[in-house]
């Protein structure tokens, strides 16, 4: 995996690149987001991005990149309060992790967040269709009445976990554990509620809404 690791601090950002590199990951380290735009193509699988920069900060990169990539971004940020992380996710971002930043997590993160790429490039080809939505899994390309709508990976491998389970209530626990391959310890109910927000915001419309809380239970995929 090829990864963008976008971080001011240089003693951090050494480290970091040290501990991904014995894990056989390629590392480019851009120390501003002027340099983070040039060094960002094609090949970046992912995106490791500090909040706070010199020239900016990560959420306005972040926006940036979404308007023409779904490629998976980590904020790694010392304002790990709610409302920071809440916007985080809300913007695009497909996953959190606090500084001081332990190495062994955020290993762990990555490595899920491939697990769950791997799991998307698998899925059968055939489209899935259920009411307005359509995906089309070789492409990875969701459609709803007929316009073509635009997912981050975890957007879309939620979109995928509902959609096998068709009217049955699924719990938070296993929705967590399907989309991040790791237990609920790691990631709060907040974080999955805000996730469910956007897909609600980018597939639902006045007139198709697909997806209800059962309160208490989980989430259910309603045709």
């Amino acid at each position: 995996m090829n990864i963008l690791l976008v971080e001011d601090d240089a003693p951090l950002a050494m480290g970091i690149e040290y501990a991904l590199k014995k894990q056989d990951f390629a590392v480019s380290i851009a120390k501003n987001i002027k340099d983070a735009h040039r060094m960002f193509n094609e090949d970046i699988q992912l995106i490791l991005l500090d909040v706070t920069l010199p020239d900016g900060n990560g959420y306005d990169f972040c926006k940036q990149i979404r308007q023409t990539s779904n490629v998976p971004i980590i904020f790694m940020t010392a304002l790990d309060d709610e409302p920071n992380v809440v916007f985080g996710l809300d913007i695009g971002g497909d996953d959190y992790i606090s500084k001081p930043v332990r190495t062994s997590e955020l290993i762990s993160r990555i490595n899920a967040i491939m697990r769950r790429q791997k799991q998307i490039e698998g899925v059968d080809t055939g489209k899935i269709t259920s009411g307005n939505v359509v995906v089309e899994p070789l492409k990875c390309k969701v459609y709803v009445n007929l316009q073509e709508v635009f997912l981050t990976a975890v957007e879309y491998k939620l979109l995928l976990v509902l959609l096998e389970n068709k009217g049955i209530v699924i719990s938070r626990n296993t929705i967590i554990e399907k989309l991040w391959d790791i237990d609920s310890n790691f990631v709060d109910y907040n974080t999955l509620n805000v996730y469910m927000k956007r897909l609600r915001e980018k597939i639902e419309t006045e007139d198709e809404k697909h997806i209800e809380t059962v309160r208490g239970l989980g989430y259910m995929w309603k045709e």
